[in-house]
């Protein structure tokens, strides 16, 4: 049976909060340990909580379970295999995008979707459905995704498209089990290089109208936006289009090893850095500098890790907002909301909010996923002291207006929402109880967040309950 070692604080990237959960470590053979782990999970005793933690770089509580057991990635280590033929990977789930690219760039081949750090791991990856700069191209991480298999509260399942489990797990955040294995379909490349399209704009309008204008003719698109710019410049953006570059398309030094890739860690972050380092001054003079500096129209060759992975040349960057941390706060509003996305950046910017990476994409269609956060529109993301004065009452009124425009925001980001919201932003929650509850009744897999949200319990909640909490905060329906 599985082993535990002592209670220990957990939390997310965020730093912020934390929780005690127990570590579960199977000492099995690599033949016996799902057998081991899927014996311990269906005999728990009444009322354990269990919870696949993966890297733990969710930002907020998802990847936490006070009070319960945390399975470690390291049991999850034991099958790679590479089909180039049917150009797929079959692989455990606790090997993260980092471990993959490391194995499969040189030899040519590419996952098709890749957020903004390589230190996922493949069930981490199908739990949240990532997604990245392609998505208005290639969908989330789930449509890549051929199978899995899936530790539930009473067996252990090999789950395909066809089945409702299939898609209650992509984007479920881990509360249908345990995912031990899957097959992803690979893309393939020539180069381990990109080749980038660099504009900057001049204000959030003209962002919008270019990635409206542009973004079909490119793989990948991301904008970075000035959360403290205002008047004429509010939400000035620098905005990236890249594809894969190919073979002929370098210059000669490059060409000579095309499938180079090997990604370092430029940087340590102290763990002592100071909680006011990011702040608004220094964070607006990086803004100014970062703007400048960018070039107003050019094509550039940037490899994958500087394009796609930029903060994982920095080991442990989150230390850097100090001891009390940081929440990163990612939306999404519909296609036609455009004036919405300007009002809340227009928000963020009268809060003189500090935001070191603030991130504008565009999605195209979403997933099946009951709980999948892309669905068609506009997704910003910005990362936020959690100092910042105002920041609670600020975030709390956006919430109201995401949702009353037919928005969400994404649970593998979130801290701090109200569950009276969840059913507005994903209207198919009930459909994902349903498929749940018939695999785990005694809800043995959930997370901080699936409590705090109430995921696995039916909210009854009137309308104008909802309209009369955003109300009385003075963010309600009438914004």
């Amino acid at each position: 049976m599985p082993k535990f070692e002592n209670t220990q604080l957990f939390g997310g990237w965020g730093r912020s909060p934390l929780s005690e959960a127990s570590p579960m470590r199977s000492d099995e053979d690599a033949h016996a340990k799902m057998d081991d782990i899927t014996k311990f999970i269906a005999s728990a005793p009444n009322g354990a909580k269990i919870l696949a933690r993966g890297l733990g770089r969710s930002y907020g509580d998802a990847a936490s379970c006070a009070g319960g057991y945390l399975s470690a990635r390291e049991d999850f280590l034991d099958i790679f295999e590479f089909d180039p033929v049917n150009e797929e990977l079959r692989a455990s789930s606790g090997f993260s995008l980092d471990e993959i690219m490391r194995r499969l760039i040189p030899k040519g081949y590419f996952v098709h979707v890749t957020p903004g750090t390589r230190y996922v791991t493949l069930g981490g990856a199908i739990a949240a459905d990532i997604h990245g700069k392609n998505h208005h191209k290639d969908g989330s991480f789930i449509n890549h995704v051929k199978n899995f298999e899936l530790i539930t509260a009473n067996s252990r399942l090999k789950v395909t498209p066809a089945d409702p489990l299939f898609w209650a797990t992509a984007g479920g955040m881990g509360m249908t089990g345990i995912i031990t294995e899957a097959t992803i379909r690979l893309k393939k490349i020539q180069t381990a290089y990109i080749k980038v399209t660099t504009q900057r704009t001049s204000n959030v309008s003209e962002t919008i109208e270019k990635m409206q204008n542009l973004d079909d003719s490119y793989t990948y698109s991301v904008a970075w936006v000035d959360s403290l710019a205002s008047g004429n410049s509010l939400g000035r953006s620098v905005i990236t289009w890249g594809e894969h570059a190919d073979e002929d398309e370098l210059e000669p030094k490059l060409a000579d090893h095309p499938l180079a890739y090997d990604p370092n860690i430029r940087l340590k972050a102290p763990d002592l850095a100071p909680g006011w380092l990011l702040n608004r001054t220094s964070i607006r003079v990086f803004n100014e500098a970062w703007y400048r500096k960018s070039p107003k129209d050019k094509v550039l060759f940037e490899s994958i890790p500087s394009y796609f992975h930029p903060l994982d040349s920095v080991s442990d960057w989150n230390r850097l907002y100090g001891k009390t941390g940081f929440l990163q706060y990612q939306f999404q509003v519909p296609f036609g909301q455009e004036d919405t996305l300007i009002s809340i950046i227009h928000k963020f910017s009268k809060n003189r909010t500090p935001s070191f990476l603030s991130v504008l994409k565009r999605f195209g269609p979403g997933s099946s996923g009951h709980l999948s956060f892309p669905q068609p529109g506009w997704t910003l993301a910005l990362d936020i002291p959690i100092r910042t004065a105002g920041l609670s009452e600020l975030l709390d009124g956006i919430d109201f207006q995401v949702a009353e425009a037919g928005g969400r925001v994404y649970f593998a980001k979130d801290s701090r929402l109200i569950p009276e919201l969840v059913p507005m932003m994903y209207p198919r929650l009930d459909e994902w109880r349903g498929v749940v509850e018939q695999y785990d009744p005694d809800g043995i897999f959930i997370s901080d967040l699936g409590r705090r949200l109430s995921l696995r319990n039916s909210l009854k909640i009137k309308a104008n309950l909802v309209e009369t909490l955003g109300a009385e905060i003075g963010k309600g329906p009438n914004l």
